[in-house]
Formats: structure tokens, sequence, C-alpha cells
């Protein structure tokens, strides 16, 4: 099994307490949905939560990086940051992050406001 999806599904192990998660492969990557929402991307063995105008400053303040690619000799930029490394040590601190995450997406897609981990 390549390593990549080693690490999927260690991700999704943490993300267990998460009803209606899965994982589809995307671009070399993985989408990480709850229900149709994607709220997180795994690429390189990483995981990236989403943020918007309302959480970003909470992933720079920690000094996190957001996720960017060349392609066609253009460096893009997307709106998904690096998760913090206690995320992986603390489930309190992946739900934390991961409703995070869940609101940033509800919002780009116009959803609702309220808590997303349930």
């Amino acid at each position: 099994m390549p390593r990549d999806n080693e690490f999927v599904n260690y991700v999704l192990d943490q993300l267990a307490f998460l009803r209606g998660l899965n994982a589809r492969a995307m671009f070399g990557g993985h989408g990480l949905y709850r229900d149709e929402v994607i709220f997180a991307i795994i690429v390189n063995d990483m995981l990236y939560l989403k943020a918007n105008d309302e959480t970003r400053g909470d992933f720079e303040a920690r000094g996190l990086s957001p996720f960017s690619y060349t392609a066609r000799g253009k460096t893009m930029t997307m709106q998904y940051y690096e998760a913090p490394a206690e995320v992986f040590e603390d489930v309190d601190a992946m739900r934390f992050w991961t409703d995070k995450a869940l609101q940033a997406a509800l919002a780009a897609k116009g959803g609702k406001r309220g808590k997303a981990n349930r």
C-alpha cells in the first residue's frame, strides 16, 4: 500500500468522531468530506484544513502555511492550511481545528452556522 494511503487511513482513524466522513482521491492527494462538504485535503502525507477570512489568522499566528502548488509555471495557493501538530496527539485539539475547518467549508458553501462536529 502506498505511504499516502497509510496516512489517509491514519487521519480517518483520528477523525472517527466525525459522522459522515469519507475520503476521495483527487489530483494526487485526497479530499476529506463530511457528507458532501470538503473540509480538508491530504497531499504528500500532510493534512491541510480549510480556512477562510475568519480563521486564516489562527493558522498564520501559529506559523502554519497554506497549501500551494505550481501549475503552468504559476504558483497557486489554496485556502487550506497545515494542521497543527497537536491534532495528532490530542482528540480535543483535532475536534477544535476540524470544527474551524468545517465552519469555513460550510460558510463557503453558504451553509448554516453552528457546531460542525455533530
